[in-house]
This record gives C-alpha cells, structure tokens and sequence, in this order.
C-alpha cells in the first residue's frame, strides 16, 4: 500500500555589564521541507525572512531539530533515506539509508531524544520505526510498530517514543531504555500527528479522518479526553508552558487552538491553503504553519491568535515534526548566582571561544549569545 503523505496526508568569562535590553536574540530558524523540490528553506524567525536554501533527498517531509539546535533531520519519503543538516553551516554532513533504497519504504515522521542522542524514524509502508545513534549517524537498530505508522513524538523526559498507526488506529508506545514496544493505545480514526506537553502530563493526538484530537494521560496510558477540531486535522504542536495546542486542520485551511486545561478548542484560526507542518517558537509567542497548496507558512502570533504574517516562496511545504530550533541549554542552574559564568565556561571550553560558540549555536554574535545566557540563568 503506497500511501504517499502528500496525498496522505545548535576559555574565558566575559563582562555581562555589556548586555543591553534591546540586545539581539537568538535567531531560532525554522526548517521547511519543500515536498515538491527536493529542499529544505531556513525561516530566520526574527525577520520571517529565508536565508537558505538546502538540497536533500526526493520528497522531503519529516523534519527534527536536535534539542541543542545543532543539527537537522530531514526524512525523504520517496529515496528511503534521512538528511543530516549541520545548522552551523546549513549544509547537508550526512545521508542515512532507512530500508531498502529500492524499495517503497516511505520515511515519514521523525523525533530525536531530548538528550540528543538517538533519532527515530517511522516508515509507512513496512510498520517500522528506524534508530539512529546521532555520534555515528548509523542505523542501530529497527522496532516493529502498528500498520502505516506516520507521526513520531518523544516524551520530554526522554523515557517514551510515541508512534501514531495511521493504518490501525492505534498509538505504539516505545521504551527507549530498551527500544521495545511497551503498550499499544487505540486512538482515533487516522491518528498522524502527535506531540507530548512539555510537562510531561498528556499526549495529543491528531485523527486526520474523524477530525478529532485525542487526549493521553502519560500517568496512565489511557485517552482521558477526545477534542472535536477542524476538518482533516494532520500536525499538531504544544506551547512551552503546555496550556495550549495548535492543531493544523488540512481540508478547511484553520488552525484550532485547544486549551488544555479544560479540553476544548478556544479559538480557531484562517490560515493558508491545505495546512499541514505546525511548530512553536521556544519563547511560545509565535507558531509557525505550513500551507503546502499555496506555498506559503503562515505566522501566529499567540497573544492574539492572529496571522501576523504569511512568508511566500516554498514547493508544497509540509514540515510533519518540530521544525523550529530550541533555544540552547546553557551549564548551571537557572537562579544561581554562578549561572552565568558556569554557562561562560562550559560554552568556551566546548567550542574553543565564545565567537565560535555563538557560530556553532546559530546566534548572530557574542552579545546574542549573552543574552541568551541571561534569560537562561535568570537575569
């Protein structure tokens, strides 16, 4: 069965004196795949302008962007294989074979573990998901799942692999201790996208056919809550303080905005034409979805709600992951006087200086990098 989902769907201590309050930020950029053109397009989420555009593999889709920012995971459906982007230099390091290169595997969704460890990757025809060691950027492993698996989503804690089964209606848990299935969870008709809360309290579930969300407890393992959204609802997205939810609903172009406290949709959103990727800013202010029929990613801003702009230039962008760069954890503990120079350290030890830090972690300068670092440890 070839479901193809276009149709299925980053030595020494330095004087933080200098810090002003309008210093630059991090420039978080955003990675979108262009289905119809073999590329990724970076997004610059300060100016919404692209900066860069990247060869990959035939028909990208999936996308993952380690938790320090650093690297890039791109799953090309149509060649069976994942591209590894190094964010330094948004160029391609590495490309990893995911099944059979002449076979029909169709790599689709896409999570790395919070520790930056291990990439897993769902192929749909062949009910797998596929473990890649990132220090080596090999396979290690492959892990039988349901039918026609499609969206991947690792727990915050790093402890559980969520895997939707578009094919069966059901959600595999994995262990990640020891890449084994541990329980299976019927879901909703169609499950694609999935996210886990930040907090770590619940699981959401995007039902492409019976245009709901389900709601998992990851106390228990159970749906708690079934939320009804748009018509044909495909990514599916978790604000940093896990209080809202953005779901992409593909066939009436909206996005629904759920709020989890009470389990309903509060608002829903116009955005552009056959919305699919949905991802949010590490600061939670903005949300970024992809429309793969008019080209276009479409800016949220969360105070309001609102569009707050509509980027143009893409080829049927899709983006199905977490498409956006976290901000880096600094060394230290957040509200500790020594924060700030521990982080100083670590960041000049690891990289050889804090220019070549701020380079490596994608930051436009030092005094990007040391605001950062300020709003890490707390002022």
């Amino acid at each position: 069965m070839n479901l193809h989902i276009s149709g299925l769907l980053g030595i020494t201590a330095f004087a933080f004196a200098t810090v002003h309050g309008d210093a630059q930020t991090l420039a978080q950029n955003a990675y979108i795949t262009n289905d119809g053109s073999s590329s990724i397009s970076v997004i610059d989420t300060t100016t919404n302008a692209v900066i860069a555009k990247i060869p990959v593999g035939l028909t990208p889709v999936g996308v993952a962007v380690s938790p320090d920012g650093s690297t890039v995971y791109v799953t090309n459906e149509n060649d069976n294989t994942v591209s590894v982007i190094a964010t330094a230099t948004n160029a391609v390091t590495a490309t990893i074979a995911v099944g059979d290169p002449n076979g029909v595997n169709h790599p689709n969704g896409v999570a790395v573990t919070p520790d930056g460890s291990t990439v897993y990757v769902a192929t749909l025809n062949d009910n797998t998901i596929w473990v890649i060691a990132t220090a080596t950027d090999k396979v290690i492993g492959t892990i039988p799942v349901g039918l026609t698996p499609v969206g991947v989503a690792v727990s915050p804690d790093g402890g559980t692999v969520y895997v939707t089964n578009a094919g069966d209606n059901t959600v595999s848990l994995i262990a990640t201790a020891t890449d084994k299935g541990t329980a299976t969870i019927p879901v909703g008709s169609f499950p694609i996208g999935a996210a886990v809360s930040p907090d770590d309290s619940a699981g959401y579930v995007a039902n492409r056919d019976d245009n709901t969300v389900s709601v998992i407890a990851t106390a228990t393992d159970k749906v708690i809550a079934t939320i009804p959204v748009g018509n044909s609802p495909f990514g599916v997205a978790v604000t940093p303080d896990s209080k809202t939810v953005y779901v992409a609903n593909q066939n009436d172009n909206t996005v629904s905005a759920i709020t989890t406290a009470i389990h309903k949709v509060t608002t829903t959103i116009p955005v552009g034409n056959y919305p699919r990727g949905v991802a949010v800013t590490p600061d939670g202010r903005t949300v970024y979805i992809t429309n793969e029929n008019d080209n276009t990613v479409s800016v949220i801003a969360t105070a309001t709600r609102s569009v707050t702009a509509t980027i143009s230039g893409f080829v049927n962008p899709i983006a199905f992951g977490v498409f956006i760069q976290s901000a880096p954890r600094f060394a230290g503990t957040p509200g500790k006087a020594n924060c700030h120079g521990e982080s100083v350290s670590a960041l000049a030890r690891k990289y050889g200086g804090l220019n070549r830090a701020a380079a490596a972690l994608g930051y436009t300068n030092v005094s990007a990098l040391q605001n950062a670092i300020l709003t890490f440890c707390g002022g």
